[in-house]
């Protein structure tokens, strides 16, 4: 009797008509009753798993359109360039012109992160710093963490970093605390900031941003 042979072929197809799928819509493509079957199929096919819904959505590189942030969504499905939720948890914290308390990081991804960014504190891949009576997560390395907590000191009631009027420190003292914030980014990092605040900033944000960053 012939060995059953499966065509990764069969899970490109489904992927490419629905966006995403599950692990049990993939098994009934490919005509397989093992999960490793699929895992690896999709391994030849370069696939990211969902951050949220608990990694239980599948889709490919060349479908997903990732954001500046890196985030792509299907429906209400959230896929991040990083990987999983505690890669990009990381990752935005790490990039984060003043770090994030946990409401605002909920708020970028879309889902609950107070369990991934305790794990993340406990595996020393960021830390974490009493503000304002709540914890402010904060990159590991000292120096990018100092930057961190003199930007979100200086402009934490900004609602971008532009906006230095309604603070009581003059904008001079502001894009100064901004501008050593992002000269101690390497360059994936400033990338990733500025597409953050190009969000933040709107029709013509790019512009205004290279200006200000000049």
């Amino acid at each position: 009797m012939r060995p059953l042979s499966f065509r990764a072929d069969e899970l490109r197809s489904l992927l490419l008509r629905n966006k995403i799928a599950t692990l049990d819509e993939l098994k009934q493509a490919l005509g397989a009753t093992v999960d490793v079957t699929v895992f690896r199929k999709l391994k030849s096919l370069d696939y990211f798993t969902s951050y949220s819904h608990r990694g239980r959505y599948y889709t490919l590189r060349e479908i997903a359109r990732f954001d500046d942030n890196g985030l792509w969504s299907q429906a209400t499905v959230w896929f991040s360039r990083f990987g999983t939720l505690l890669a990009t948890a990381e990752a935005f914290v790490n990039h984060s012109p003043r770090g994030y308390f946990a409401d605002e990081l909920a708020r970028a991804l879309h889902v609950e992160v107070q369990d991934a960014l305790h794990q993340l504190v406990l595996q020393r891949r960021i830390s974490r710093q009493i503000l304002s009576g709540l914890y402010l997560y904060t990159a590991l390395d000292r120096s990018i963490q100092r930057g961190q907590l003199i930007t979100r000191r200086t402009v934490e009631a900004v609602p971008t970093v532009i906006d230095a009027s309604v603070l009581e420190v003059s904008e001079e003292e502001s894009k100064a605390a901004i501008l050593l914030f992002y000269s101690l980014l390497d360059e994936q990092q400033r990338r990733l900031y500025a597409g953050l605040e190009s969000l933040k900033l709107g029709r013509g944000g790019d512009r205004h941003l290279a200006g200000f960053l000049d």
